[in-house]
């Protein structure tokens, strides 16, 4: 006997929509940033009314051609790429990729937005803010400060507070500030933030790592090293994800490693409000509505009504105290 699928825009199913930050998601599955490129590239293949929504990939204030080739390589279980963040520039992208999209109705678009100093995050800002339907911003604050000396904005506490201060004083939608793992503390910069005046959070981004070819004895990848995604990641992801959403009073998005629905609800068992899926997509273009689909059906078998009620509800025991190390 064959088994019947039910259809997650059946009304007497569960109810995997979400919201927050003023925005409503038809459910928690968000296409990551430069995975979905800007969202056109997959109409063809995957129903973009269904997802909970996409961030387009990384918009600049100026076009950028990214890294020479090779720029990505794979691991087990997982990614590395050093793309270089190549985009077509903000004001490209409001003339040449936001029409289309917006003519489609129901797409929670969120661009991702970031820069070298400051001042191009707030102009990258001011040049979107002129774009319709765009739901939130996310701020990829993990790009090397040319005025630092190199440094991350996601790995300085101060300039965390500076960049996101100012984007969202310029910002006329809300600002979601995207994390890097590759700190000491994810709860003191998920605090930095949040005071800072970020909307939401998400997290993590990648991972900074190497592969080495052992017959030529060199790098795999041009840039030396590259942001390792994936499935490798997921078991940190998790943790971070965990302990920023214990740490703040915003909501988080969890990002890493998810292929599959009990991945979402793992992360929304650890805090997570939503997730975006990143990896997954380049091994199978469809894997966003595939992850929605078996999300519901993890939902009917374990008899959960809306997805609103797995957030936070990871159960941890506490360890009785008896003075031991």
């Amino acid at each position: 006997m064959s088994s019947t699928i039910v259809s997650p825009t059946q009304r007497t199913g569960p109810d995997l929509s979400i919201s927050f930050c003023g925005i409503d998601f038809k459910n928690p599955v968000i296409a990551a940033s430069g995975t979905f490129g800007y969202g056109v590239e997959f109409e063809d293949i995957v129903a973009l009314d269904r997802l909970g929504g996409f961030v387009v990939k990384g918009l600049s204030r100026e076009a950028m051609p990214g890294n020479p080739p090779p720029r990505m390589f794979e691991t087990a279980a997982g990614m590395l790429n050093a793309i270089g963040l190549q985009n077509i520039g903000a004001e490209a992208f409001l003339k040449e990729k936001l029409p289309a999209l917006a003519r489609k109705k129901n797409l929670v678009i969120i661009a991702n937005i970031f820069g070298y100093e400051r001042k191009d995050y707030e102009a990258v800002v001011q040049i979107l803010n002129e774009g319709e339907n765009i739901a939130a911003y996310e701020l990829n604050v993990s790009c090397p400060n040319t005025r630092q000396g190199g440094v991350s904005f996601g790995s300085d506490p101060h300039l965390l507070e500076e960049v996101v201060a100012a984007c969202k004083k310029a910002s006329r939608r809300p600002v979601i500030v995207k994390l890097s793992p590759n700190v000491t503390s994810i709860p003191q910069m998920a605090r930095v933030a949040e005071e800072a005046g970020a909307d939401a959070l998400s997290l993590v981004n990648t991972f900074v790592a190497l592969a080495i070819d052992a017959e030529t004895r060199k790098p795999r990848i041009s840039n030396l090293t590259a942001g390792l995604s994936g499935p490798a990641i997921k078991p940190i992801a998790l943790r971070m994800v965990y302990e920023a959403s214990q740490a703040v009073n915003i909501p988080v998005i969890g990002i890493g490693g998810i292929t599959s629905g009990s991945d979402v609800v793992e992360f929304l068992l650890a805090g997570a409000a939503a997730v975006e899926v990143g990896t997954a997509s380049y091994f199978d273009p469809c894997a966003t509505e595939h992850i929605i689909d078996q999300l519901y059906r993890w939902c009917i078998e374990h008899r959960v009504k809306s997805v609103r009620d797995l957030i936070g509800g990871l159960q941890v025991e506490q360890a009785a105290s008896d003075g031991s190390n």
